[in-house]
Parts: C-alpha cells; structure tokens; sequence
C-alpha cells in the first residue's frame, strides 16, 4: 500500500461492492480485504478494493450466452 492511498470507511467500500457492510468486515477480519484500523474503526486502502474486485471478476466463470 502507498501512503497516497485514499482510505475509504467501510461503508464507502460497501456501496462500491454492492454488499452490506458486514460482509465487508467478514472480507476484512478473513485477510481477504487489507485494512488500517484507526481508532475503533476500519479504513480500506481504495487500490486494494480495486484489486479485489478485479481478482473476483478473473475467477469468475461467463456463460457464452
């Protein structure tokens, strides 16, 4: 992670993915999403929403349809 990085709450990340906020924290306390904890909440570094949604879209299978 750069420390230019934009940081973005949980619920930021959560309207970008389309989720509830909960399964942004189970991504986060999993390992499959980095993030900083400052003071009692979460900041996701905005490249690493990114990359996870970009490795999703890799494993994922498209009908020829």
């Amino acid at each position: 992670m750069r420390l230019v990085d934009r940081l973005q709450t949980v619920a930021e990340v959560a309207s970008i993915m389309s989720v509830p906020k909960m399964t942004v924290y189970w991504l986060v306390n999993s390992g499959y999403l980095p993030a900083i904890r400052i003071g009692r909440s979460f900041r996701v570094p905005e490249q690493a929403v990114h990359e996870y949604l970009r490795k999703s879209w890799q494993g994922a299978e498209v009908d020829g349809r």
